[in-house]
C-alpha cells in the first residue's frame, strides 16, 4: 500500500477508539469488592436494578419467540424445524419460572433458576450492551491494522488468505453470527474457496468476549480473565491449525462458489506503515461513532432476541437430558480417557460436562461450578466451551443458514476433533500453570 499522510486528529481518534475497546474488555479494575473489566461492571450495575432479572428476561423470551415467528422460522429442514420446537417449549420453562409451576427438581437451585438467571438474563444483557463497546475494536480500523501483521501467518498456519485474519479476530472479539455472514458473502463474492470458507467458519466463529465473561463468572474465574482469555484465543486458533490438515476439512474443494478453481493471493510487504494505512482507511470509511454504536446496538439486541428462546428451550432440556439420562455420560466417554490421561481432576465429572458443548456452549459450566472444583477442572471446561466452536443451540444453525458447504456429519466430526484437541492442549498447559 503506498504511503499516506494522515490528518493527526484522524490518527489520534483511531488511537483513542482503539485503546478505549482494549480498555473496556481486556483492562481489570476495582470497584468496590469487584476486580472485574469495565463492561462487566456496567451489566452488573444494570443486572442490580430492583426486579430487573425477572422483567428483562420475560420480555426478551417472549419476544424472542415473536421475533422467531416473525422470521418463520419453523420452515427449511427437520433440524430448524427441531429448534423452533425447542424455542416453543422455552415458553413452559417460562411459565414454570414465574409461576413456580412443576416438579420440584425443576425449581432446584442449579436448574431452572441457575439457567434463567445466570444464563439468559445474564447473557442477554451483555450481547447488546456488549455489542455497543465492541463497535471501538471491530469497526474503526483496529481489526484492520492487526490483520496486515496477521496477514504472512494465515496462509501457511492456517491455510486461508491474509484478509482472513480480520474474521478470526473480528469473531473472537465481536459476534460470531455476524462474522459468517461476513465469511458467506465473501465466499458468494468469490474471495473464499469452498475449504477456506469451511474452514473459517468452523474454526474461527467462537462465540465472542462477551459470553467469554458469562462462562468466566459461572466458574468464578474472572480474578484469572486475561490468562483466561488469552489461553483460549491460543488454543482455539491452535486447534484450527490441526483441523484444517485432518478428514473432513482437508477434503473440502478449493474452487469458488462460481465453480472457478483457486488464484493464489499476492504477497504484500508487512510494515507498520502499511498497518496504519489500512487502519486508517478502514476508519475513514466508517459511518460516524453515533451509527456504528446504533448499528452494533441493533444487532446486538438481535441477536439477544435470536439466542433468548434458545438458551432457555436447548439450554433446560440439556440440562434435563443431562442430569437424568445417561445420554451425556454416554457421548463423554469419548473423553475420559483424555481427562483422565492427563489426570485433570474430576476427570468423568469434567468429560461428561464437555459433552454437553454439543447442546449449548454454556452448559458444560453449571456442572463443574460448585464449591471445591478444582480451578483446573473449572479452567479446562471454560477453556474447551470456547474453542470447541460448534454447538446446537446457536453457531450450528447459523451456519447451516448459509452456501458455505458443510455437511450435518462433518459438524459432528469437527466438533469431536476440536473438543479432544482442545482438551489436550489446555490439560497440558493448565497441568503446568496451576
Amino acid at each position: 500500500m503506498e504511503n499516506k499522510k494522515w490528518k493527526t486528529k484522524d490518527v489520534c481518534l483511531f488511537v483513542l477508539y482503539s485503546l478505549f475497546g482494549i480498555f473496556m474488555f481486556f483492562v481489570p479494575i476495582q470497584i468496590g469488592k469487584n476486580n472485574t473489566i469495565p463492561i462487566d461492571h456496567i451489566v452488573n450495575a444494570i443486572k442490580s436494578i430492583p426486579n430487573y432479572g425477572i422483567i428483562f428476561g420475560t420480555f426478551m423470551v417472549l419476544a424472542g419467540l415473536a421475533y422467531a415467528i416473525k422470521n418463520k422460522e419453523w420452515q427449511g429442514d427437520l433440524v430448524r424445524k427441531v429448534f423452533f420446537a425447542l424455542k416453543l417449549v422455552a415458553l413452559v420453562f417460562l411459565v414454570m419460572q414465574l409461576t413456580g409451576w412443576g416438579p420440584a427438581a425443576i425449581h432446584a437451585k442449579g436448574m431452572l433458576p441457575m439457567i434463567f438467571n445466570a444464563i439468559l438474563v445474564s447473557v442477554t444483557t451483555i450481547v447488546p450492551i456488549g455489542s455497543i463497546f465492541l463497535a471501538f475494536l471491530v469497526s474503526f480500523g483496529l481489526m484492520e491494522f492487526i490483520g496486515v501483521f496477521m496477514e504472512p501467518v494465515m496462509r501457511p498456519v492456517f491455510k486461508t488468505p491474509g484478509r482472513s485474519a480480520v474474521d478470526a479476530v473480528a469473531s473472537f472479539v465481536g459476534s460470531y453470527s455476524l462474522a459468517l455472514l461476513i465469511t458467506n458473502r465473501v465466499y458468494r463474492e468469490d474471495a473464499y474457496t469452498q475449504k477456506e470458507a469451511a474452514i473459517i467458519a468452523t474454526g474461527f466463529s467462537t462465540v465472542s468476549a462477551t459470553f467469554m465473561i458469562i462462562v468466566a463468572k459461572t466458574l468464578n474465574l474472572m480474578d484469572h480473565w486475561l490468562f483466561y482469555f488469552w489461553a483460549t484465543l491460543i488454543i482455539t486458533f491452535i486447534v484450527t491449525a490441526i483441523t484444517v490438515r485432518i478428514y473432513p476439512l482437508n477434503k473440502k474443494k478449493d474452487i469458488y462458489f462460481s465453480g472457478k478453481p483457486m488464484i493464489q493471493e499476492p504477497k504484500k510487504k508487512v510494515t507498520f506503515q502499511a498497518a496504519m494505512d489500512a487502519g486508517m482507511e478502514a476508519f475513514h470509511k466508517a459511518p460516524s461513532l453515533a451509527e456504528v454504536i446504533k448499528s452494533n446496538f441493533i444487532d446486538g439486541f438481535k441477536m439477544a432476541l435470536n439466542i433468548a428462546p434458545s438458551l432457555l428451550g436447548v439450554g433446560m432440556t440439556g440440562l434435563l437430558i443431562a442430569t437424568y439420562t445417561p445420554v451425556f455420560d454416554i457421548i463423554g466417554y469419548i473423553f475420559y480417557p483424555f481427562t483422565a490421561l492427563l489426570q485433570i481432576p474430576e476427570a468423568q465429572v469434567t468429560a461428561k460436562a464437555l459433552s454437553l458443548s454439543i447442546a449449548e456452549m454454556l452448559l458444560p459450566a453449571p456442572l463443574v461450578a460448585g464449591e471445591g472444583v478444582a480451578i483446573v477442572t473449572r479452567m479446562l471446561v471454560a477453556i474447551v466451551s470456547v474453542s470447541e466452536i460448534l454447538f446446537f443451540s446457536a453457531s450450528i444453525p447459523c451456519m447451516m443458514g448459509t452456501d458455505i458447504p458443510i455437511k450435518f456429519t462433518d459438524y459432528l466430526v469437527i466438533w469431536v476433533e476440536r473438543v479432544i484437541l482442545s482438551i489436550i492442549l489446555a490439560g497440558a498447559l493448565l497441568l503446568i500453570v496451576f
